[in-house]
């Protein structure tokens, strides 16, 4: 049974559960997505193929025979995070997840603070994610057909496509994206059998790289800001649970699926495109000149040259893919932080017909449209600038809201267990903050690695995570101040009773 206005465990400083409507007169689509819709989105973004083909070379150049297990443990330590995080789905749906989860187990000004990082985050990925698109589509285009165009023509008619998929029913979203992923999936799986049935190319198969003293190899941070960022979107499942099926169960369903798909899947495509090269050798390929392109060399090797043709094409899809999931995430959350009166409550209207938040939508074709614009006024390269730039300020912001959302299931659960076993809301929880702790860490210590820049650039990027978090902070404790009445209602949530 669905309840309004149940409180939060008792001594939590958290935003209390409220019954207010949206500013608006409509509602996002209420039962549309499935278990199975949900893990199309989360996967999706995940982008596998974009990961494997434009992620995984990067990663090895800079990780080199860590990268297969930087992978896994990324995906375990995920999954410590998810036992929390699921069973707080439980209890607080909102379409503004991270915000919702860190403002009922930490309270209100967190939580408004990591909305403010989440809505940088998650604009921050699609726009080098719709650069990428571009990026791809002119390369892959080029070499299979021989017909070019230049990458941003690509990227400017993604972002229609994008905005037009992202104003219509939501489901029509998850077909979309369920279609590209079964199709970028099972190539990459072609890939695979063709290394493994091989034997593994010039050193046969490597199981050595499993072994965990790689990790304190030099390089692993940049790498891991690439193994984390393979995951990023998997909270999604919370993001679309005011429009999914009984979410009390398809939430946690989808979340465990998909993660537990993820780190295997990488973990194992990651070793076979390592092994297609020998593990002693592939770091060095990766940091060549053609290591850009390792992935699809290897599938013309070991499977032939069709296979490599067919990825260039399916990276494109799988590159629109990830940023149509995006591009509905981040709309999502200016339609939650709109209903909140934390941003223009212009934002949280919604299509009454498609059930769609417009304006949202509209915001977030905007801000991906200034990126692109941009990135073609400083003649920027839209892969290696734009795409890994934004990527790392994104997926670090990620990663910094994941650690708050760890701690706040402990802070939510912590004098009421409400049935859940210890190691779900205490122990896994802390597993998971100690070890995105220490990855950021790594992250932000190696970030040099993956810009190739120097401290100042560095800096910019890393610098806009804790301004806007602060930010959002003095936002909040203004509304306490002034406003102490809205203070007691910000987060919309629904609670379901036990």
């Amino acid at each position: 049974m669905t309840m309004h206005g149940t409180p939060p465990p008792p001594g939590a400083d958290a935003a209390v559960p409220t019954s207010s409507a949206p500013t608006d007169e409509g509602h996002l689509t209420r039962g549309a997505i499935g278990t199975g819709d949900l893990v199309f989105f989360v996967v999706a973004a995940a982008a596998p193929l974009t990961v494997i083909a434009g992620g995984a070379p990067l990663a090895i150049g800079m990780g080199g025979k860590a990268t297969p297990f930087g992978y896994f443990v990324s995906g375990l330590l995920l999954m410590c995070f998810a036992a929390g995080f699921t069973a707080m789905s439980r209890y607080v749906r909102n379409a503004g997840a991270f915000y919702a989860y860190i403002g009922q187990g930490i309270g209100r000004p967190a939580g408004v603070g990591a909305a403010y990082v989440a809505i940088l985050a998650y604009n921050m990925v699609e726009v080098g994610l719709l650069a990428g698109f571009g990026f791809f589509a002119e390369t892959g285009i080029d070499s299979v057909f021989g017909f070019h165009m230049v990458w941003w023509a690509w990227s400017l008619i993604g972002l229609v496509a994008i905005g037009a998929l992202g104003y219509l029913k939501v489901t029509l979203s998850a077909k979309v994206l369920g279609v590209a992923l079964v199709l970028e999936c099972l190539i990459l799986l072609v890939l695979d059998g063709g290394i493994f049935a091989d034997g593994g190319g010039p050193q046969g198969l490597d199981f050595t790289v499993f072994n965990p003293s790689h990790l304190g190899d030099s390089g692993v941070g940049g790498m891991f800001v690439l193994a984390i960022g393979a995951f990023v979107g998997f909270e999604a499942t919370a993001i679309y649970a005011e429009e999914a099926k009984d979410p009390a169960r398809s939430v946690p369903r989808a979340t465990y699926i998909a993660v537990g798909f993820l780190g295997i899947f990488y973990a194992f495509s990651v070793w076979m495109v390592l092994n297609a090269y020998g593990s002693d050798n592939a770091q060095a390929v990766a940091q060549g000149e053609g290591g850009p392109d390792m992935v699809y060399t290897a599938a013309g090797h070991f499977v032939g040259q069709w296979a490599s043709d067919t990825m260039h094409v399916l990276i494109i899809t799988s590159a629109f893919a990830a940023t149509l999931a995006f591009h509905n995430g981040a709309a999502r959350y200016f339609y939650a932080m709109g209903r909140e009166g934390l941003m223009p409550r212009k934002l949280a209207t919604i299509d009454r017909r498609m059930e769609s938040p417009v304006v949202a939508v509209v915001a977030q074709s905007a801000l991906a449209l200034i990126g692109v614009l941009v990135t073609i006024a400083v003649d920027a390269d839209p892969y290696m600038i734009t795409f890994l730039w934004t990527n790392a300020t994104g997926i670090l912001g990620v990663m910094a809201m994941q650690l708050l959302a760890a701690l706040a299931v402990i802070g939510y659960f912590r004098k009421d267990r409400r049935g859940f076993p210890v190691w779900r809301v205490v122990v896994a929880p802390i597993v998971a903050a100690v070890g995105l702790g220490y990855m950021i860490y790594k992250v932000v210590d190696g970030f040099d690695m993956l810009t190739a820049s120097g401290d100042s650039t560095n800096a910019a990027l890393i610098v806009p995570i804790p301004v806007v978090f602060v930010i959002g902070v003095v936002v909040a404790l203004s509304i306490r101040a002034r406003q102490p009445e809205r203070y007691a209602k910000l987060t919309t949530v629904d609670v379901e009773r036990d």
